[in-house]
């Protein structure tokens, strides 16, 4: 499946649906996500919820994730709800919010 690309320089006001391919952000993205991955690179930014199997975070989210792997680098700041079936999270990575890992 595809790939599509946020450059830095693009806002996103609304909805994001790509259920078969990945979302690469590196801008701004104001709205609610589903794909099957998804990744907010840094200086990338998303406000909303994310539904996706795979999510990477080096950028911000403040909003949810609900997913079956998260990663986050040490640069990510996040303000969410989580849920996730497994996650990581490098050290300095910042994360505020409920958290629910069930393991798998």
């Amino acid at each position: 499946m595809g790939e599509t690309i946020i450059q830095a320089d693009v806002t996103i006001e609304g909805d994001l649906l790509a259920k078969g391919g990945t979302i690469s952000i590196n801008g701004h993205v104001s709205g609610d996500i589903e794909a099957r991955a998804v990744q907010i690179l840094a200086p990338g930014t998303v406000e909303g919820s994310i539904n996706a199997e795979d999510v990477a975070i080096s950028g911000q989210l403040q909003g949810s994730v609900k997913c079956d792997v998260l990663s986050l680098s040490e640069e990510s700041i996040v303000s969410a709800d989580v849920a996730a079936g497994t996650m990581t999270m490098k050290s300095g990575a910042d994360l505020t919010g409920r958290v629910s890992v069930r393991g798998q």
